[in-house]
């Protein structure tokens, strides 16, 4: 078995809550973050932290009601009308920026 400490800590219950939602998203563990935590502590001889989910998701189409859908195909047919024109390599651009897809 591994030698192993505890670690005690006292924080807000809403933020060890938000916090844990997230890290359930993730698949990890508190004591995994923890450890993980430590360990690039170590390493790094520093915090850090870089660990998140993306701030939005872009919008399935197979999730959307019909007026979502027709609100979203009307932004991009105004889009065109203003001489907003995209190009695919753009628009990858784009979605890898702010979904890092």
């Amino acid at each position: 078995m591994a030698n192993t400490s505890a670690v005690y800590a006292r924080i807000d219950t809403n933020l060890k809550e938000n916090a844990e939602g997230i890290l359930a998203q993730l698949g990890i563990s508190p004591s995994s973050a923890i450890q993980m935590l430590y360990s690039q502590i170590v390493l790094t001889k520093g915090l850090p932290l870089n660990l998140h989910l993306p701030r939005t998701k872009p919008a399935a189409i197979g999730g959307m009601s019909r007026a979502e859908l027709d609100a979203e195909l009307t932004k991009g047919v105004e889009s065109l009308k203003s001489g907003r024109i995209y190009t695919a390599d753009e628009v990858d651009a784009e979605l890898a920026r702010e979904f890092g897809i």
